[in-house]
Formats: structure tokens, C-alpha cells, sequence
């Protein structure tokens, strides 16, 4: 399992925009994928699982992959969160 934490930079917090380019994301890769706020686990491949998170801005969450394609996909969310301005 491979893990790593951010801090949202967007205002708005971790609303329906970035939530949805997560979820994406997510869904391309076989491993499991789950974000973890305030001891609170969820799906990252569910939009209503992220959305009900209630992430704001200057919030950290967790976001922990295990699976085949692990490392691919923990990469590719860390890119895409910090290529869209989501987190750091």
C-alpha cells in the first residue's frame, strides 16, 4: 500500500469540479483507491463518497492506493491535484 498526504489550495475547498476529476482519475486504475478525512475512509472512484467528505479549503486528506497499478496511480492523482490547482 502506498500513501500520501495534501492540503487543498483551492477555495472552494474539495467541491464538485475537482471531486469529479478525482473520481476519474480513480477510476482509470485496478488498484483500490480511498481518501481519508478526519478519520473518515471513502472510495475514491465514488463522486458521493468524496462529495459528502465536506472537504474545505486549507484541509489535508490522505489519499491511499493498494493494488496491482499502485504507484501509477498514486502518481497520476498527485499530478492531475496539482496540475488542476487542488492541492499541494
Amino acid at each position: 500500500m502506498t500513501e500520501q498526504t495534501f492540503t487543498v489550495i483551492t477555495e472552494e475547498g474539495l467541491h464538485a469540479r475537482p471531486a469529479t476529476i478525482l473520481v476519474k482519475k480513480a477510476s482509470e486504475f485496478q488498484a483500490d483507491i480511498n481518501l481519508v478525512y478526519h478519520d473518515k475512509t471513502v472510495n475514491l472512484k465514488s463522486i458521493m463518497g468524496v462529495m459528502a467528505l465536506g472537504i474545505p479549503h486549507g484541509a489535508s486528506f490522505s489519499i491511499t492506493v493498494n493494488g496491482e497499478d499502485e504507484k501509477e496511480g498514486l502518481t497520476a492523482l498527485a499530478t492531475i491535484l496539482k496540475d488542476e490547482g487542488i492541492a499541494e
